[in-house]
């Protein structure tokens, strides 16, 4: 099994699935740049932090994006956290039905 940049180890499917709706949110945010009714900034942070998770440059681009910003870096922990504790109960609730 794979391990993800956390240790822990993770399925082929599930990173894969991490990694796919990291890239969404990710070009979500490039449109939202450009349109008015999407919070671009938002959705690229989001897609920064899925990716985060497995992809060593986005853990990169995310630390320098903390660095820079220490007050949005607060915030944005604490969003990181409720997101993997959504995440963490969604992979439980998936796992119990699939046996």
């Amino acid at each position: 099994m794979n391990q993800g940049r956390l240790g822990e180890p993770r399925s082929r499917w599930r990173r894969w699935a991490i990694i796919g709706l990291g890239w969404t949110f990710v070009l979500l945010g490039v449109a939202g740049l450009m349109l008015p009714f999407l919070q671009g900034v938002v959705f690229l942070v989001l897609g920064l932090v899925l990716l985060a998770s497995e992809q060593a440059w986005a853990a990169r681009l995310l630390d320098r994006l903390k660095q820079r910003f220490p007050r949005s870096a607060a915030a944005a922990e604490a969003a990181e956290a409720r997101a993997k504790a959504i995440l963490r109960r969604i992979a439980e609730r998936f796992g119990r039905s699939g046996r």
